[in-house]
């Protein structure tokens, strides 16, 4: 393309989309060489799409957290991922599929893939621009997007500016260090890892549901149980058991509350599925685990364990 023609780049992105809904009016700012898309949307679950454009493109999801849409390229049944943003090169097709109801925001950029070269060429950056690449988490990347949110939806705002924030998107794509190629092994992000392990250690004292974990994660149940599998070899339920044992451990080791007050706190029924449990876990029951950490009751770090007041005796 010519450079006397960029100022008059248009998208010529084709999609086929399915149980998604636009909430507001497609905002949209026009660069040289490249177009940015504001889009706020809500899709069902198994809503999604197949889009596939002539022009390169990078999209950022906005919300505080990405949003249950699992991508894939390539072929509709290739592994899908959950992502914060993504590069798709020219002439390459994608499949969007919501794993549960959500509302979403996302930035588009399109760009000519001339200017797209000379972009990163003129940046030192080096990228094999046939390759899909895939962001899984990175703060710096949302803040880009939701600057360049804010000049796209601010009346008369500097072309300079959001000229400027596309440069530094790019350069986190292409030259960032959570940058990766697509086809990863699959599982949780570290974000989600961490809201599930967070929800169950914060509800200590009762069994948390997979749909509740899966809710935190952003997640359809199914699809959260196959990919937590993924991520640590072990079902949900399993490893809620295995924190819940190692809890009890250290906070009998903690402290000298009362071995059924200890059951109480990590959710078992009483002492003794407690016991039972503890027992096939560590291969000694509480009580002897107890006496082999501390030979006197003095010993017994009674204040290292902080424990809420609810279980307090």
């Amino acid at each position: 393309m010519p450079m006397g023609s960029l100022a008059d780049f248009r998208p010529r992105m084709q999609a086929q989309t399915r149980a998604l809904r636009t909430l507001e009016p497609l905002a949209f700012r026009s660069l040289s060489g490249a177009v940015a898309d504001l889009w706020s949307v809500h899709g069902e679950c198994e809503g999604g799409g197949h889009y596939v454009s002539p022009d390169p493109r990078v999209v950022i999801f906005l919300d505080d957290a990405p949003p249950p849409i699992a991508l894939s390229t390539g072929a509709p049944d290739m592994p899908a991922r959950v992502v914060r943003a993504f590069y798709v090169p020219q002439d390459v097709p994608m499949w969007s599929r919501m794993q549960s109801s959500a509302k979403m925001t996302h930035l588009d950029f399109h760009l000519d893939a001339g200017t797209l070269q000379r972009r990163l060429a003129a940046g030192g950056v080096r990228a094999d621009l046939s390759c899909p690449r895939f962001l899984d988490s990175g703060a710096e990347i949302v803040t880009l997007g939701q600057l360049a949110a804010a000049e796209i939806r601010r009346p008369g705002g500097s072309p300079m500016l959001l000229d400027g924030l596309l440069t530094a998107t790019l350069a986190t794509v292409f030259a960032g260090a959570e940058t990766a190629a697509m086809g990863g092994a699959g599982g949780l992000a570290p974000w989600q890892m961490a809201a599930v392990e967070r929800l169950v250690r914060d509800h200590l004292n009762r069994p948390v549901s997979v749909a509740d974990m899966a809710a935190v994660a952003r997640l359809s149940e199914s699809w959260f149980a196959h990919a937590f599998r993924q991520h640590t070899g072990q079902t949900p339920q399993r490893w809620q058991a295995e924190l819940r044992l190692t809890a009890a451990r250290d906070l009998i080791a903690g402290s000298d509350l009362p071995l059924a007050v200890v059951a109480q706190a990590v959710g078992f029924a009483d002492q003794a599925h407690l016991s039972r449990r503890f027992r096939a876990r560590f291969g000694q029951t509480p009580s002897d685990w107890r006496r082999q950490q501390f030979r006197s009751p003095e010993q017994i770090p009674a204040a290292r364990f902080k424990t809420r007041p609810e279980f307090q005796s």
